[in-house]
């Protein structure tokens, strides 16, 4: 019968207990859950923001303006409105029809190039669905300028002040952009709804 060799068997042993006494000091050295870093920058500003304006009707309110702005529909469809009521300038809303959907469109080529991801901290809080990831600019806020300012000139009244500071808002209300985001949008659309603004100027006076 074979005995079993003490120096083997204390080897196998020791080396036995040292993996055992590893694993459980790894066990124990393992790190709990690293607490999120607490918000700084434009994460900070839109933490505020929402603490500070955030409440449900405000939510139900940017929810709102956020499906009606989705994709420049509902301005679009509003100058659609207004080349029906107006057949004088029938073309110049038309005109604008396009030039809002343009503007969207400017922006939507902007994130493809920026590739900004949207706000994701656990201090913000998101309160809609988005049909993209990218954050800069504001699709929202360059399509409502670009309505605002091209309205305006339609209609002879600065709805500027009326319609675009509520749509920036509600961005930020909803958590879906950053500040600079919504205020890149707004030059943006302003940008564009004045050049063709200006266009429809000339034109007329022209005639």
């Amino acid at each position: 019968m074979l005995e079993k060799d003490p120096a083997v068997t204390g080897t196998v042993d020791a080396t036995d207990a040292a993996r055992v006494e590893g694993v459980l000091d790894n066990t124990t050295a393992a790190p709990a859950d690293t607490p999120a870093a607490p918000p700084s920058g434009e994460v900070a500003v839109l933490a505020a923001v929402q603490e500070r304006i955030t409440n449900p009707t405000t939510v139900k309110i940017a929810r709102g303006m956020s499906h009606f702005g989705e994709h420049s529909a509902g301005w679009f469809a509003l100058a659609l409105v207004g080349a029906g009521a107006d057949k004088r300038r029938r073309k110049d809303w038309l005109t604008a029809a396009a030039g809002i959907v343009g503007a969207h469109a400017a922006s939507i080529a902007v994130k493809r190039v920026v590739r900004r991801p949207r706000p994701q901290h656990p201090s913000v809080q998101v309160g809609v669905g988005t049909p993209s990831k990218l954050s800069f600019p504001s699709s929202h806020a360059t399509s409502t300028t670009a309505a605002a300012v091209l309205y305006s000139g339609l209609t002879g009244r600065n709805v500027v002040p009326v319609l675009v500071p509520p749509m920036l808002a509600s961005r930020l209300v909803l958590g879906v952009h950053y500040p600079s985001d919504v205020l890149a949008g707004a030059a943006l659309g302003g940008a564009v709804g004045g050049l063709l603004r200006r266009k429809l100027n000339r034109k007329r006076s022209s005639r």
